[in-house]
């Protein structure tokens, strides 16, 4: 097995190449204006790193969210073309399940990523492994007493520190976390889902009030 894995869903751009035992190289970047730009070199520096070429992939795991529409829409547009152009499956992975797995936390604890708009996609897991529920978007103050108490990981946590007073890293997800959680639900005899996008709400671009239809003459 040759798993490539991919996440756009939060600022960093991460890339990792997972061979059935474990991670033989990733790339992340954090910049949250330009994944479009960053995806595909960081996918040739990983390949390259492993001495690789693209045609060696088995298999794709791409981050679905939740997150912003742009950024997530890169990442899984990508992962698409390249399982239909390779003909290899494409994995959808929950891009908070990756964070708590690289986390690695016992007990309770909450993962919470920047949704801007003053909010945060944000999930509740017994352990690095199992989520409780679906994931969310809402303000923090008003999950503040769902979570009270709670160690916290991921940026949304880390952004509000008045509702998360125990948050830390990690901050944003890494494709080789994703990689990891992938090949063990995988080789676990695990479904995963199809690689449909969580962005929980619409999105930020809107048309413009007053918008005119100019018809050719």
């Amino acid at each position: 097995m040759l798993l490539l894995a991919l996440d756009t869903a939060t600022p960093a751009v991460t890339v990792a190449l997972h061979d059935g035992r474990d991670v033989i190289a990733s790339s992340s970047q954090v910049d949250a204006r330009r994944h479009g730009e960053l995806l595909l070199p960081a996918i040739d520096r990983v390949l390259a790193e492993a001495g690789l070429k693209l045609d060696a992939v088995t298999g794709i795991a791409v981050g679905i969210g939740p997150g912003p529409y742009t950024g997530l829409r890169v990442g899984l547009m990508t992962a698409e073309t390249f399982g239909l152009v390779l003909g290899v499956p494409v994995h959808g992975v929950c891009t908070l399940d990756a964070l708590a797995y690289a986390a690695d936390l016992q007990g309770p604890f909450v993962v919470a990523t920047d949704a801007r708009r003053k909010e945060v996609y944000w999930a509740r897991y017994t352990d690095s492994r199992t989520r409780v529920g679906d994931p969310a978007v809402d303000r923090p103050a008003d999950i503040a007493e769902q979570v009270e108490g709670l160690p916290a990981v991921g940026a949304g946590a880390l952004l509000y520190p008045d509702t998360f007073p125990k948050a830390h890293e990690p901050e944003h997800v890494s494709a080789a976390a994703l990689a990891r959680l992938a090949a063990e639900r995988l080789a676990a005899g695990g479904n995963l889902p199809e690689p449909r996008p969580l962005y929980l709400r619409r999105p930020d671009a809107q048309v413009p009030k007053n918008y005119k239809v100019v018809t050719p003459k």
